[in-house]
């Protein structure tokens, strides 16, 4: 019989593969989500250097790019500590960490999404200047470090306090965390590129800069206008409708039911199968 003949060595073995490529998976993942990626770029080409200058016979250069090899190492150890901080705080919360981005069930979203539609709205009609974040797989921890933690359900009563004009909270941005809001009063990096508008003012430009360092929806409502943008991976989309905002919202979560861990199963399957 074949239960006989199983060896349980192949199976350990088996087991070391899956282990290993799926922690360089979420490394992987994790890494791509963060501006640590165009980082470990800059370092491979400074590495590719070395080498090819080795090979070139190149002594001069090739010491010149060791000597500077040396010191990025101890420079990485500053330059990455907070995504080091971040990642073994993941490792910490081992749940969170193996987890899908964009985690809970999706009554949780639609009432989340009714919530913030309904928030938008009124913000937009009572032109009160607004900046809404929701977090995708970019962790934004050290963002929410700079505001107020609430850690509430999200009402579309609260995110409309939270930006009265009189409130505290009203300058900084609010950060969602899986249907939460996580932190309020937040401040965001400004983009560095030129707005061709000159109408756009600090919020416009945080919410540009958070899009092109992190994967997060960042809404904006105009103080003076009402009128909602959205920001999105370093672009700026205005004039967002609440059927725009809702297929956007729910596109989101359909995305982040396609979880990315099943990818990773096919391919296991594949591997144990000996197919490429």
């Amino acid at each position: 019989m074949d239960i006989l003949n199983f060896n349980y060595l192949d199976l350990l073995k088996y087991g070391d593969i899956i282990i290993v490529y799926y922690a360089a998976y979420r490394l992987l993942l994790w890494a791509h989500h963060s501006h640590i990626f165009k980082l470990i770029r800059g370092i491979l080409v400074v590495f590719s250097l070395y080498f090819l200058t080795y090979f070139a016979h190149l002594p001069m250069l090739n010491w010149v790019i060791r000597q500077i090899s040396t010191v990025m190492l101890l420079l990485l150890i500053i330059i990455f500590q907070p995504e080091l901080r971040r990642f073994l705080e993941k490792i910490g919360s081992f749940g969170r960490f193996f987890s899908p981005i964009l985690s809970g069930n999706q009554a949780n979203h639609v009432i989340m999404i009714k919530h913030l539609l309904r928030a938008i709205d009124m913000l937009s009609k009572e032109k009160l200047g607004a900046l809404i974040v929701v977090e995708v797989g970019y962790n934004l921890s050290e963002y929410m470090d700079s505001g107020i933690s609430i850690k509430a359900p999200v009402s579309a009563d609260l995110l409309a306090t939270l930006f009265w004009h009189d409130a505290p909270t009203h300058d900084g941005a609010v950060i969602i965390r899986e249907n939460k809001i996580e932190a309020a009063g937040c401040l965001l990096p400004l983009t560095d590129t030129r707005l061709q508008d000159r109408r756009l003012g600090t919020r416009h430009r945080a919410a540009i800069g958070l899009s092109e360092r992190t994967d997060a929806l960042i809404f904006v409502i105009s103080e003076e206008t009402g009128i909602v943008s959205l920001a999105e991976r370093g672009n700026l989309t205005r004039y967002m409708t609440r059927e725009a905002i809702e297929t956007r919202l729910f596109n989101l979560y359909r995305e982040a039911q396609k979880n990315p861990r099943d990818d990773f199963k096919n391919k296991i399957v594949n591997i144990i199968r000996g197919e490429n």
